[in-house]
């Protein structure tokens, strides 16, 4: 059981719940795994896994790209995470949890 890809994840705020759809490396193409948690289980595990490298400025977009930055859904303060810590957390965790692993769904 080894976590290789994260398919995507959000943070809601209001909640603290991390939301992520991710594949074992045992898992084919067409699978996946969701789990919902609460967001602060990984600092318990010892992660942070906000990701301090995101610069917005350094992005390269210039006035005519903004529209492409801001979904109508997003919230000002959303989390990106460090997807290599994301991987890490959620490979301890489920080693450590392994009853708490979510069955592989077809995607």
């Amino acid at each position: 059981m080894e976590v290789i890809e994260i398919v995507e994840y959000n943070v809601n705020p209001k909640t603290n719940i991390l939301e992520v759809t991710f594949r074992l490396m045992d898992d084919s193409e067409d699978m996946v795994r969701e789990d919902k948690m609460d967001y602060s289980i990984a600092e318990e595990y010892g992660y942070n896994l906000e990701d301090e490298t995101f610069d917005f400025f350094e992005m390269g977009f210039d006035e005519d790209d903004e529209d492409l930055l801001f979904e109508e859904d997003s919230e000002v303060g959303d989390t990106l995470i460090d997807e290599d810590q994301l991987i890490s957390f959620l490979n301890e965790y489920y080693t450590v949890n392994p009853n708490r692993l979510p069955k592989a769904e077809i995607y």
